[in-house]
């Protein structure tokens, strides 16, 4: 179209309403479509402009091809061939020509999600939340060595002002931290997503806590907090128990540092509340040295694998006599900690195959291999192999024993 008005234009140069000079850009005509004016934004209009996407039409286009294939000398082919005036000429029409160039506009109006490998995806699939967004920005010469900062929620919100009407604006809160007890949270909001999460992101730098981590791997007691009507009871475990809570607790655990949680989120899930309350909790965990100091006692720790000895792990540094102690005083490093409180936890039903009468047979039968578990565990440990203990004065008695064959002689 743009070449035949230039030719037009050319030979008839007396018609002035077509002119070159006027044209409009494709950026401006794509703009009116697009999107909406001021006056028309504050009325609410324009709601789904957002959707539509200007596609480039000059795209598989080739200078000088149209619908009629001519060849244009200068143009599209040399102007002289060896020794000859190369002149214009029509040539057939290309009927795939046109379907190739719909083809091609139609895939500009569809989306292409981004291919993430399975380490780099966050939450759910291609969606930022889960993602990692990597360090915050340096402050002059101070630099975020080995900080992550992940994203935690990236919404739309709204603002109704007087002069522009509904405004929208992208919201987001993020988590950074050095997997060290560092960590911070901030929310950032911007006209595009970007900025908003450069934003944010420079924010959590800026406002870091430290956290107290027990042995490099959990928290140092069980404790209950709350933000708004949001609770979270959080129960500490041994290592290798892994993160067992909100996604949302367990990616600000993961910038942390704490490796081994069990939490249990009650009442409303608003990500920001989970995330404020949970790192109050953290904030107001007793180490065991201030527990120590607080009571002027010895905390003293009982471990089952150690077979309950008593371990000192922290002592004050002047220490109450048993006369001073009170009989009433809470002597529990859990109980103290959570401030005389204790989680009411629902009791187990047992399963609803007890209550037929076929377990009643099957503890019956059952009544004579009831220890057989224990001893042969008990076996083992004390004569290395399953055997009885007259193994020595009758060897028949050892599993696996076998009668040796008799052989009579000729």
């Amino acid at each position: 179209m743009f070449y035949k008005l230039m030719l037009f234009w050319l030979h008839n140069p007396q018609v002035g309403e077509l002119t070159l000079i006027g044209a409009v850009p494709a950026e401006a005509l794509w703009k009116g479509v697009t999107s909406v004016s001021n006056a028309g934004r504050k009325r609410g209009r324009g709601k789904g402009v957002g959707k539509k996407i200007a596609k480039n039409l000059n795209r598989g286009q080739i200078i000088g091809v149209g619908k009629d294939n001519i060849i244009w000398p200068g143009l599209t082919v040399p102007v002289i061939r060896g020794r000859e005036l190369v002149q214009q000429q029509k040539l057939p029409e290309d009927p795939e020509r046109e379907k190739k160039l719909i083809k091609l506009r139609d895939d500009m109006g569809h989306f292409r999600p981004l291919k993430l490998s399975p380490i780099e995806r966050g939450w759910s699939g291609t969606k930022m939340p889960g993602r990692s967004i990597g360090p915050p920005d340096p402050v002059g010469e101070e630099t975020f060595e080995g900080f992550d900062t992940k994203v935690l929620e990236l919404k739309s919100v709204f603002n109704m002002e007087g002069n522009m009407g509904r405004r929208r604006q992208i919201s987001a809160f993020v988590v950074t931290g050095n997997k060290n007890g560092s960590a911070g949270i901030a929310l950032g909001k911007a006209a595009e997503a970007k900025v908003a999460l450069r934003k944010a992101k420079n924010r959590a730098g800026q406002k870091l806590l430290y956290i107290e981590i027990f042995n490099n791997h959990t928290v140092y007691h069980d404790f209950f907090c709350q933000f708004g009507k949001t609770k979270i009871f959080v129960t500490k475990k041994p290592e290798g128990y892994g993160l067992v809570c909100h996604r949302a607790i367990k990616t600000s655990c993961e910038v942390i540092g704490i490796k081994d949680l069990y939490a249990k989120v009650e009442g409303p899930t608003n990500l920001q509340h989970i995330v404020k309350a949970f790192l109050i909790g953290l904030l107001q965990q007793k180490t065991h040295q201030m527990l120590a100091e607080e009571k002027k006692l010895h905390v003293v720790e009982f471990r089952k694998e150690n077979d309950y000895f008593p371990t000192v792990v922290a002592s004050p540094p002047i220490c109450r006599k048993q006369a001073q102690v009170k009989p009433y005083e809470v002597m529990d490093y859990t109980q103290y900690a959570l401030g005389d409180r204790v989680f009411l936890r629902k009791k187990k039903e047992p399963p609803f195959f007890t209550k037929l009468p076929s377990w009643e047979n099957y503890l019956k039968k059952a009544q004579y291999t009831r220890n057989r578990n224990k001893v042969k565990v008990s076996l083992l440990a004390e004569y290395g192999q399953v055997q009885s203990f007259y193994a020595e004065k009758y060897p028949e008695c050892v599993q696996g024993y076998r009668r040796p064959q008799e052989t009579v002689a000729e």
